[in-house]
C-alpha cells in the first residue's frame, strides 16, 4: 500500500475545491487558483475539510498513480494557501543579480549579462545582489524556474563558484599538486 496515497489531505479554511466528473480538480485559495486533470481511474473524495484519494485496484499502474495523485493534490492545496518559494545564492567574485522591471539580470562571469524572464504566476525577488528568491503557487513552475536560473552557472567543484540552491552542499575537489 502507498503510505503517501493513504494519507488524507487537510483542506485549510479559505480554500475551496471543486471536482468535476472528468477528475479535473480546481483549487481556489487566498493566493490564487490552480486547475489540474487527474487520471479518471483514481477516485477523489471530498468530505467537509478532508480530501482522500482512492485507487480501484492493486494493479501496478494504479499503485503508482495513487501516491502521485495525492502528492499533486496536496501541493495544489498548499500552493494556494501558503505558496512556495525557492532560494538561490550567487557565490563568486563579481557575481551579482538584479531585477530590471520583471526580468532577472545575472552577471555571472560571462562577457554579457544573462536575462531571464519569469513566466506568469511565478515571481522573482532579489533581496541582495547575491541572493535570489523564486516565489509562486505552483510548485512545479517555481522549481523549474529555480533550476533554469541555476543552470546559467552551476557551482563548480574546485572553488565552489556559481549559482546554488540555499543550503546546497557542493563537494569540493583537490586541485593540482605541484612537485
Amino acid at each position: 500500500m502507498s503510505r503517501i496515497g493513504k494519507k488524507p489531505i487537510e483542506v485549510p479554511t479559505g480554500v475551496t475545491i471543486t471536482i468535476d466528473n472528468k477528475n479535473t480538480v480546481t483549487v481556489k485559495g487566498p493566493k490564487g487558483e490552480l486547475t489540474r486533470s487527474f487520471s479518471p481511474d483514481m477516485k477523489i473524495q471530498q468530505e467537509e475539510n478532508v480530501l482522500t484519494v482512492i485507487r480501484p485496484s492493486e494493479s501496478k499502474e494504479h499503485r503508482t498513480l495513487h501516491g502521485t495523485t495525492r502528492a499533486l493534490l496536496s501541493n495544489m492545496v498548499e500552493g494556494v494557501s501558503k505558496g512556495f518559494e525557492k532560494g538561490l545564492e550567487l557565490i563568486g567574485v563579481g557575481y551579482r543579480a538584479q531585477k530590471q522591471g520583471n526580468k532577472l539580470v545575472l552577471n555571472v562571469g560571462y562577457s554579457h549579462p544573462v536575462e531571464i524572464q519569469p513566466e506568469t504566476g511565478v515571481e522573482v525577488e532579489v533581496p541582495s545582489n547575491t541572493k535570489i528568491i523564486v516565489k509562486g503557487i505552483n510548485k512545479e513552475r517555481v522549481g523549474a524556474l529555480a533550476a533554469n536560473i541555476r543552470d546559467v552557472r552551476p557551482p563548480e567543484p574546485y572553488k565552489g563558484k556559481g549559482i546554488r540552491y540555499e543550503g546546497e552542499y557542493v563537494r569540493r575537489k583537490e586541485g593540482k599538486t605541484g612537485k
